[in-house]
């Protein structure tokens, strides 16, 4: 589904862009060096009213550091003009992560990108997990933003090394991605329009998922 977004000089330039540290407090966890092997992440499924078919591309890092997903029509919208079920946009992807089989991974952070317009009053909300095929154990968080604001907007979550989830060595399970946003009037005046997008007024890489990885036992 990514064929031909990118052309291998722009790739480069987004991933150096998109993979610059992030403004946060919590440190990204220090982990061994990525396989020398170049993966691949694959899209197996698309479903949700964020994420129409041929809406989402899905890149790894050239470096195997990380991959980006980036979407074209994800929007949630609440006031004038917008229908009643525009408040809340999901995706759910389920991505396939071709890695040498010596190899494990895990998601150590994630950074969420977009733009919003909230009228005074109003509310956005932004939720994201992710977990492996088969796996009980998920990853979820949200974050809030208050009206007025007109902007950018950024969240990282991210985990330390001893809590992270590893993908089960000796099987190949789907990474499963989910995000959500929501625009809630609360306040606000319903004659006029609050939004929020998972992507940004310039196009630049929405989220980036970075990896931690290390050997399987006995590798």
């Amino acid at each position: 589904m990514a064929g031909g977004l990118f052309a291998s000089g722009a790739l480069t330039a987004l991933f150096a862009m998109a993979l610059a540290p992030p403004s946060t407090s919590q440190d990204v966890p220090t982990t061994p060096q990525p396989p020398a092997e170049r993966i691949r992440v694959e899209v197996a499924t698309v479903n949700g009213s964020g994420c129409r078919e041929g809406t989402v591309a899905v890149a790894a890092a050239p470096d195997n550091s990380a991959f980006t997903v980036t979407y074209s029509d994800y929007l949630a919208s609440a006031g004038e003009q917008s229908d009643p079920v525009d408040f809340r946009k999901n995706c759910q992807l389920s991505l396939i992560v071709h890695a040498p089989v010596d190899y494990t991974y895990a998601i150590a952070s994630v950074d969420y990108r977009g733009y919003a317009s909230l009228q005074s009053g109003a509310n956005g909300v932004e939720k994201a997990s992710y977990y492996f095929q088969g796996s009980p154990d998920t990853t979820s968080e949200s974050h809030r933003w208050r009206g007025p604001y007109a902007d950018n907007w950024q969240a990282t979550d991210s985990k330390p090394w001893e809590d992270l989830d590893w993908a089960p060595c000796g099987s190949r399970r789907n990474l499963n991605v989910n995000t959500e946003l929501r625009v809630l009037l609360g306040s606000s005046d319903p004659g006029r329009t609050s939004f929020m997008t998972m992507d940004s007024t310039d196009a630049k890489v929405s989220s980036v998922y970075r990896l931690a990885w290390k050997p399987c036992p006995g590798k």
